[in-house]
């Protein structure tokens, strides 16, 4: 692979640096952690990691993939098979719906997710490549690569670009004016970690507008279609067709299908979480990047993502997400070379005296859950303002 055929994978976000008003900064946070020379430096030191990665990428990465695809479907087939043994043997059942998990979760986080993100086009195959796959996941693949590739990754953390901070739903930022809807915080959490899937196919369409507006764009509308097409074909697959093949035994089937399902929402939901609002995630609003150079890009990127510890199951499994940091640093370049990449960003890190957050899955978790309902009450001196 040519080094110019690799710059071609990499998305606009990092290519350009993102701009956002020009308005002069109201605040410091990003301008005063490196010098216009250090985060030159910084940016530069990030950029040669990622060109030594990308020079040495090859087919055992592209095995890497093929062998997690070839997993993830035999845990599919042996799953569902399994389930239909347990119509007459309870420990097959319960085997089964924990295979239909993890495949469900492979293909969501360590497959779809890296696939749709460009991690593997450089190999030229049509079959595992960002503009072919389709996931499963109610979620269409072109919406949410909207949503995630490009306004996620984008804006990072930036408050009024970056939906993903609080899904529309949620407070988790102390910047977020208080409102009173967000005595609700506990409860709309549970339900979007019960529901994620669902959360996800709905994100792009911005269904947030209904509360602030009390009417949907006509995009909007579009793509609600669009997303109801797909998250048709799965509700049949998952809750129609597969159960129908077990004739009287509909109902064991069918609830094995909704806990592989719900295995795989609240997992999905605990990583993705754990990566972006534990103690120590900062948050930024469009003013604090205005004029925002590569290197203070990836500044943001470090300030605002966080990685969880653990052995390589957990890290295959969470789609190396635990590796939140190195992943929104260089979100196209493949999953598997994160583990690598990690101390290097680390020791980076340490030379310019950044904070490096990673912790355990149960800390940032509880980090999480502890954000989740302190931003449920009002300020000491509550700003309150309308939702949007």
């Amino acid at each position: 692979m040519s080094r110019s055929q690799a710059r071609s994978t990499l998305p606009k976000a990092l290519r350009k640096p993102a701009r956002a008003s020009r308005k002069p900064s109201t605040a410091a946070t990003l301008r005063t952690r490196l010098s216009d020379a250090d985060a030159k430096a910084f940016g530069e030191a990030l950029d040669a990691i990622r060109e030594q990665t990308l020079a040495s990428l090859g087919e055992a990465d592209a095995a890497y993939i093929r062998r997690m695809i070839r997993i993830q479907r035999g845990l599919d087939v042996g799953g569902r098979a399994l389930i239909y043994a347990g119509i007459f043997a309870p420990p097959a059942w319960i085997a089964g719906v924990l295979a239909l998990g993890s495949a469900k979760i492979l293909e969501n986080m360590e497959i779809g997710h890296n696939v749709m993100h460009g991690q593997w086009d450089w190999m030229r195959d049509p079959a595992i490549h960002s503009s072919t796959w389709e996931w499963d996941n109610t979620c269409p693949a072109d919406q949410w690569k909207n949503t995630h590739n490009v306004e996620h990754h984008t804006w990072t953390n930036v408050l009024g670009k970056d939906r993903d901070v609080g899904y529309g739903i949620l407070r988790m930022s102390d910047k977020q004016a208080w409102h009173p809807y967000y005595l609700l915080n506990p409860i709309a959490n549970a339900l979007l970690a019960v529901f994620f899937q669902w959360g996800v196919a709905l994100h792009d369409s911005e269904m947030d507008q209904l509360r602030t507006t009390g009417t949907l764009k006509p995009e909007s509308r579009a793509k609600l279609k669009g997303m109801w097409r797909k998250a048709r074909k799965q509700v049949l697959k998952d809750y129609v067709l597969f159960p129908a093949l077990a004739g009287p035994f509909f109902l064991p089937v069918l609830a094995g299908n909704i806990v592989a399902n719900l295995i795989r929402n609240l997992w999905s939901y605990m990583i993705i979480f754990c990566g972006h609002f534990p103690d120590g995630a900062e948050t930024f609003t469009e003013a604090e990047i205005a004029n925002e150079t590569r290197g203070r890009w990836y500044l943001r990127q470090l300030l605002g993502s966080c990685d969880i510890e653990g052995g390589k199951l957990m890290h295959v499994m969470s789609g190396n997400l635990s590796f939140q940091i190195e992943h929104h640093l260089f979100p196209d370049l493949p999953s598997n070379r994160y583990a690598e990449i990690a101390p290097k960003v680390r020791a980076l890190c340490q030379q310019y005296g950044l904070p490096y957050n990673s912790g355990s899955l149960t800390k940032q978790f509880g980090s999480v859950m502890k954000t989740v309902f302190r931003l449920a009450l009002p300020d000491r001196m509550p700003r309150l303002a309308t939702l949007g």
